[in-house]
């Protein structure tokens, strides 16, 4: 990907986080959401809630850390210290309390299915990025971060499209089943074909390399 996408990412990523640890450590719970989406938050405790909401924010702060490749090569201990963090406290706790607060999300039974649907995907490819790595594997744990970071990012195209949708015009009842899909959906097809063309490429050059040294 290029530098300028990446930084893009970076940006949006910290941007949102920073939105999401102030909208909810200075304001009341809830107080930045539509009010028809607070009534489900509030069935739920507030420490799922801020759980849920700190620990996704964690993931977008230290998740462009992690693709980072000067502090892979130079600071390989901090990279795998920011790893744990990453997947521990930011899609271990954010993911576990999404599964919870999706049971409830505004908009029926699409939007949970889409929300509960995220957060398992989220945790189980965070839990193959880390066996991945603890077999010694990293191309594999390389691509299995990057479909989990696709899904961290589900949190920032969320942000993105509902507002658009409603300026567009759509009725919140209808552009927030489809967002709970379309948040994340797209970006994992992106994460898995970005995977499939880096893996190709790879082969090729282990092709030509096994070919060379055959003819020599």
């Amino acid at each position: 990907m290029s530098k300028t996408f990446n930084t893009l990412i970076a940006v949006l990523s910290f941007g949102v986080a920073a939105y999401a640890i102030v909208a909810y450590a200075a304001m009341p719970i809830g107080a930045v959401l539509h009010p028809d989406i607070r009534v489900t938050f509030a069935a739920h405790s507030v420490a799922i809630v801020y759980l849920h909401v700190f620990g996704a924010a964690l993931a977008l702060l230290l998740g462009p850390f992690q693709f980072w490749r000067r502090l892979r090569a130079g600071r390989p201990q901090l990279h795998r210290w920011i790893g744990r963090g990453y997947l521990a406290a930011g899609v271990g706790v954010g993911g576990v309390t999404g599964l919870l607060l999706a049971f409830n999300a505004y908009g029926g039974l699409w939007s949970r299915s889409g929300f509960a649907a995220l957060a398992l995907l989220w945790l189980a490819t965070g839990l193959m990025a880390l066996t991945s790595i603890r077999r010694g594997d990293v191309p594999a744990h390389r691509s299995w971060m990057m479909r989990n970071y696709a899904l961290t990012l589900a949190a920032v195209m969320l942000r993105l499209y509902l507002p658009a949708a409603l300026v567009a015009g759509v009725d919140l009842a209808l552009a927030y089943p489809l967002v709970a899909w379309l948040c994340w959906a797209p970006n994992l097809l992106l994460a898995e074909w970005l995977v499939r063309r880096s893996a190709e490429a790879g082969a090729r050059q282990s092709g030509s390399g096994f070919a060379l040294a055959w003819r020599a």
